[in-house]
């Protein structure tokens, strides 16, 4: 690990064995338009030691359990990766933190789970998928699971999943479809006023929150129309999520950002390991050099650690006895994705 950096990966992904299975018996081998990567712990840790990061917090990916109509079998799915994703924590406990899996769109049945796993497994939040079979966060019903969140001060991590309608050939879902995904998320949440009727609830938007910064003044005035609110409040709402850098610290996306978010709302992620290791090493560049170095201790790990109690004033660990090529090699790579970085940079021309 790059100890200098310590950071606090809160959009990492796992596929337990079981569930690539499970997925596979469904017919389902890819995600977002992606294949399922390859996945285990131990390739996690060596990603995570390329990318200076001392803890991850760990999500399942769409489709979460939505693939499984009978919602009996969707929660007996959400349980089982609940119990997989805490003994993996239990075993790394320093390495590895993780948000519950919920099977909505069946809220009781989310609330349920999210209240097992919160208060029985030690979850550090939940993952809620911006919408499920066409089902957006923001729509009626959901009332049980928002007052289980609410009472436990929870961390919702909002993740796109495959928008409602048939993709556009040629563009595979994960490269604009999630973000459109999240956008339409953040913006039913503050239009059905959840954010306001449940304000402990602390939401994290994927990667950098899709449009929401870039556009958040068009909403803004679209939705003060529609709801007779001022722009102005509105505003707020959406600058009250929370955002992680995942596949978004370029220097297009990044300053967009930060000029939007609340002070303490930017949070790292990577979102490996469906973001192969040279997207990771280059949107962490991205970071690393456009940025002051105060806004990237609190990117890296400081704002994390203010959602996460738990993680804050961990000692920094000791430095792993590497042998020297495994050294050399990280060393490498780290130099070549910075090269990488700088020359694929737009001209000012």
């Amino acid at each position: 690990m790059n100890s200098a950096s310590r950071r606090i990966d809160v959009h990492q992904h796992l596929i337990p064995p079981f569930y690539r299975d499970a997925l596979a018996g469904h017919g389902i081998a890819e995600a977002g338009g992606r294949a399922l990567p390859a996945w285990s712990p131990e390739a996690a840790l060596e990603q995570m030691d390329l990318l200076g990061t001392e803890t991850a917090i760990l999500s399942v990916s769409t489709p979460g359990t939505g693939f499984l109509a009978d919602s009996g079998e969707a929660a007996a799915m959400a349980g089982r990766l609940n119990d997989f994703s805490a003994a993996l924590a239990a075993g790394h406990p320093t390495r590895f933190g993780w948000f519950a899996t919920v099977p909505l769109p069946d809220a009781a049945a989310a609330a349920r789970e999210a209240e097992r796993s919160l208060a029985g497994l030690g979850a550090d939040g939940v993952t809620l998928l911006a919408n499920t079979a066409g089902d957006y966060l923001g729509a009626d019903g959901q009332d049980a699971l928002w007052r289980v969140l609410d009472e436990h001060r929870a961390v919702a991590f909002v993740h796109p999943a495959e928008l409602p309608g048939p993709a556009v050939a040629g563009i595979p879902p994960f490269a604009a479809d999630f973000l459109l995904d999240t956008t339409r998320a953040a913006y039913l949440l503050v239009r059905a006023g959840v954010v306001r009727r449940y304000p402990r609830i602390r939401f994290v938007l994927s990667h950098a929150g899709g449009f929401v910064p870039y556009a958040s003044h068009r909403m803004a005035v679209a939705l003060a129309a529609d709801t007779g609110r001022s722009p102005l409040d509105i505003l707020e709402d959406l600058r009250g999520f929370y955002f992680d850098t995942a596949l978004s610290s370029s220097p297009a996306a990044l300053p967009t950002l930060l000029a939007f978010a609340r002070p303490g709302h930017v949070l790292f992620g990577s979102d490996w390991p469906f973001a192969p290791a040279a997207a990771g090493q280059y949107f962490a560049t991205g970071l690393d050099s456009g940025v002051d170095p105060g806004t990237l201790a609190a990117v890296n790990r400081g704002n994390a650690e203010a959602l996460f109690p738990r993680l804050a004033g961990t000692p920094a660990p000791a430095p792993a006895a590497r042998p020297f090529p495994s050294r050399l090699r990280q060393s490498v790579r780290r130099a070549a994705a910075r090269a990488v970085f700088r020359l694929v940079q737009p001209g000012t021309d």
